[in-house]
C-alpha cells in the first residue's frame, strides 16, 4: 500500500512538471534559469534535503531543455551565484543583503547602498534574467 502511495505521489509530481514545462516552452521565446546545485542543499549538514528532492529541480531543468528545443524557445542556464545578495537596482552587494544558507530565513531586505526594498526571490529572478540577457547581447554561447 505504501509503495502505491509513493508511486502516485511521484506520478503526480511528474505530471505537474510536464504540464508546467510544456506551458513555459510554448508561451515564451526565452527562458533563463539559474544553475541550481541541489547537492549543496542535500548534504547531511542541512535539513533541506526532503524539500529539495520534492522540488524536482533536476527533472524540471531536464524537461525544459528538451521541450525548448522542440518549441523553438531559447533556454539559457546561468550561474546563479550571489543573485539573492546583489541588489537588482544598483548591482551592489550591501551589508544588509541576505548571506548564504544562514540568510535563507530573510525573505525581504533593503539595500544599504540605494535604499531599494527587495523580496529575496524576485530580486534573484531579476538578476538571473539580467545575466541571461547580457549573455545573449554579448553573444556568449549557452552552457
Amino acid at each position: 500500500r505504501v509503495k502505491a502511495i509513493h508511486a502516485k505521489i511521484k506520478n503526480s509530481r511528474l505530471d505537474a512538471i510536464h504540464k508546467f514545462t510544456t506551458k513555459l516552452a510554448k508561451d515564451n521565446a526565452l527562458i533563463v534559469v539559474g544553475d541550481v546545485k541541489s547537492r549543496s542543499f542535500t548534504s547531511k549538514k542541512t535539513n533541506l534535503a526532503k524539500s529539495t528532492y520534492d522540488a524536482g529541480w533536476f527533472e524540471l531543468k531536464r524537461q525544459l531543455e528538451y521541450k525548448c528545443k522542440y518549441a523553438g524557445c531559447q533556454l539559457e542556464i546561468v550561474n546563479e551565484s550571489y543573485t539573492t545578495q546583489t541588489c537588482s537596482h544598483c548591482l551592489k552587494i550591501s551589508d544588509s543583503s541576505p548571506k548564504g544558507r544562514a540568510g535563507l530565513g530573510i525573505r525581504g531586505w533593503r539595500c544599504a547602498e540605494c535604499g531599494t526594498w527587495h523580496d529575496r526571490d524576485i530580486n534573484a529572478a531579476k538578476n538571473i534574467l539580467a545575466v541571461g540577457l547580457d549573455r545573449l547581447a554579448e553573444g556568449i554561447p549557452s552552457l
